[in-house]
């Protein structure tokens, strides 16, 4: 029984013979299909896949916005999610939006401008706190999106394609905050992309996805040194092996 125990403690994430699937039609997509996989806790993990792959359903799931059809995804801890969009409210300025995030938390009000400070100093934002979306870029967007996900004090950090729409220079900067704040604050996260370079960029281990039904079809550990830069030989060797991974993935399948 101890044994169990202390492997739990060791797991974030834990994922046993997860399918989901969705009514269409008179019939019903499976988007994931017998999926396991298991995630321990400070672990980066990056999962690329072909578009319609199941990757942002596996987010959905552990996040708790969709419900297995069968098996079960279990989260050690609390979780936060980053999209694609920022989704920050317009009507508020960056400290607002982070704000928002700890006073769901139950922070007192009187903490709560310092603590959105603070966070908006380790993304890199300071002097920008009472800036309105509309008056910060792409990139600064993120960041804000990156500091209220961090407001939410969660052990689990769930990123899906945050980078996809970014220029490769912020893209490149963002990767380095994320590396950062993962290496400090020792946070587990769940990354997912489509762009091979960015998994080996950030990731300890990269899961390569079917084509849907999703499921791990390989699995890389990245035993590269950190920090890692996008234009490294050594990362585009490895790159260009799931890169090969995946149209295998994607021919195998008809696409």
């Amino acid at each position: 029984m101890s044994n169990v125990v202390e492997l739990a403690e060791k797991q974030s994430i834990s994922i046993a013979g997860l399918t989901v699937a969705y009514p269409s039609g008179n019939a019903h997509l499976v988007a994931i299909q017998g999926l396991s996989l298991e995630v321990k806790r400070g672990e980066l993990v990056c999962v690329v896949g072909a578009s319609g792959s199941g990757k942002s359903t596996l987010l959905n799931v552990v996040g708790g916005l969709d419900r297995p059809t069968a098996g079960s995804a279990r989260v050690h801890g609390k979780v936060a999610l980053m999209f694609q969009e920022a989704a920050l409210l317009p009507w508020l300025p960056a400290a607002g939006n982070v704000e928002i995030a700890l006073e769901l938390r139950g922070v007192p009000r009187s903490a709560r401008r310092y603590m959105a400070h603070d966070l908006l100093q380790r993304v890199h934002l300071g002097g920008f706190e009472k800036r309105r979306p509309h008056e910060l870029s792409g990139g600064m967007r993120q960041r804000v999106a990156l500091a209220r996900a961090l407001a939410q004090d969660a052990d689990v950090l769930l990123m899906d394609e945050p980078f996809g729409a970014l220029d490769a220079i912020t893209r490149d900067l963002l990767h380095e905050e994320v590396e950062r704040i993962w290496s400090q604050s020792k946070l587990t996260i769940l990354f997912v992309t489509h762009n091979a370079r960015e998994a080996v960029r950030l990731g300890d281990r990269v899961l390569v996805f079917t084509s849907r039904p999703g499921r791990v079809a390989h699995e890389i550990r990245v035993d590269l040194p950190r920090p890692r830069r996008l234009d490294s030989p050594d990362l585009a060797i490895i790159a260009a092996h799931i890169t090969d991974r995946l149209k295998v993935e994607m021919h195998g399948n008809g696409h």
